[in-house]
Formats: C-alpha cells, structure tokens, sequence
C-alpha cells in the first residue's frame, strides 16, 4: 500500500512550499478568499494544482485541467478534549474544510482550507486522493477523523459507526456507544495529550507499535496561523494509509 503523510499539528506557518508555488521560507502567504470554495478555485491554486496533477510525468501541466469539484466539507478531528473528559466537549472538532480537485486523467486531490485570523479562507495544504470528501459523502452527518489510526467514524445520536475498515478494526463492524468509544481512546491516548511528558518527547503516532509507512505527498503547503492543533500525539506526523481499490 501507498501512503500519505500529512503535517501534523496543523503547525502554524507563513509560505505555501508546494512544487515551487512560493519559495521554502518565502515570507509572503497565498492569497486568501471570502470562501473556502473561492479560495479551492483561485487561478493561483488551480496553477498550483497542475504542476500538482503533473509531477512524476503522470500528464503534460497544460492538460491537467484541474477542477474544483462541489462544495468543501468540514473536516472533524478526535478532540483532545474529548478524551481529557472535559464536560461538555465534542468528540470531534473542525480542524479545516476540504475541497475535491480533479484532474482530466481522473487524479483526484484535497485541499484544505483554513480560515484566517483576519477573515478569509487560504489553501494550507493539498494532499493525493478525496478521503476527506469521500467519507463526508458516504457518512452524510458528524462524521470525524482518528488520525493515529487513520479510522474514519459518523457520530449517529449516542452511537459510533465505522466508514472504514480501520475503524472497524477499532470498534467493531457494527461500531459502538459513544461512552465505549472514549473509553477506548482514553485507554489509547489519555497519556499523550497535549502537556503530556509524550507529547514533550515529539513522538510520532499514537501507540507504541510501528506506524505505517507515509503517504507520497508531492505538495504540501505549510499550515496557516489559524488552524487549530490536533492532538499532541500527531508531534511529527499523520499517518494516512491509502486503501485499495475495495474500500468503501
């Protein structure tokens, strides 16, 4: 399997370091626009997007035709608080909103879009494959992200119910409550939270076994000042393993 490897945190940063778009260390930002679906379609991000749907010689930059393809989805991340126990604390939160791009060969790529402290949305990364779009479509609710095991959930009421194989693996083909749920996190991650002496050491992932091998991600676009964190436990970086053509 192929993997993507995303970086993690959400760190804050000032340049856009993607197939020479703006120069590593470049003090200048990628315009932002009043909507995250404004800024997906941007002739600077769709530039970006063909050297994108170009590298490796996968089809000639002036037939890429890239194309924003429907409206952006929040993306839900497990929530620190969540698995702190904090009264009241979701078990997800929106961490970006993300965009489907297509190219004329049918590559397909996400952009994540995060709102900026002074208004406005900015393009803050672009990763291979739709995962972001494709399980909001398929879990058409409150569905959200377990990052260190790259398990995707929809939230219906007080129930957790699996999108994909790995979070099947997790909780089960016919999921879970959502008390069992954070017991299970709890379990996985309480030690690793953010202030943790783990998170103070940058490990990498969230358990102790080898993580998979990362992604191929050709563009990567240091992350805006206005994302928020994802938990600490992602120091280094997100591992996203890529699935087959059977997945779901």
């Amino acid at each position: 399997m192929n993997a993507r490897a995303t970086a993690a945190g959400l760190l804050a940063a000032a340049a856009l370091v993607a197939l020479g778009a703006v120069p590593a260390g470049a003090a200048e930002r990628p315009p932002s626009a009043p909507t995250p679906e404004r800024a997906a379609s941007a002739p600077g991000t769709l530039d970006t997007l063909a050297r994108f749907f170009a590298r490796d010689g996968a089809l000639a930059r002036t037939a890429a035709a890239p194309r924003v393809d429907g409206a952006s989805v929040p993306v839900r991340v497990l929530s620190p608080d969540f698995v702190a126990g904090k009264p009241g604390a979701p078990v997800a939160r929106v961490e970006f909103r993300a965009s489907r791009a297509v190219a004329s060969d049918g590559q397909k790529a996400s952009l994540w879009t995060v709102k900026q402290p002074g208004g406005g949305w900015q393009v803050v990364n672009i990763a291979t494959g739709d995962d972001e779009i494709r399980y909001a479509e398929l879990g058409h609710g409150f569905v959200f992200r377990e990052p260190q095991i790259d398990a995707w959930y929809v939230l219906r009421g007080a129930k957790v119910l699996p999108l994909d194989e790995d979070a099947v693996r997790a909780v089960g083909r016919g999921g879970t409550s959502l008390a069992a749920y954070r017991e299970r996190v709890v379990r996985a991650y309480g030690d690793k939270l953010p202030g943790s002496a783990y998170a103070r050491r940058g490990v990498a992932g969230g358990y102790d076994e080898p993580a998979p091998a990362p992604r191929e991600t050709p563009a990567v676009a240091a992350l805006g000042a206005g994302a928020g964190l994802l938990l600490a436990l992602t120091a280094t970086v997100t591992l996203r393993r890529r699935r087959g053509a059977g997945r779901p």
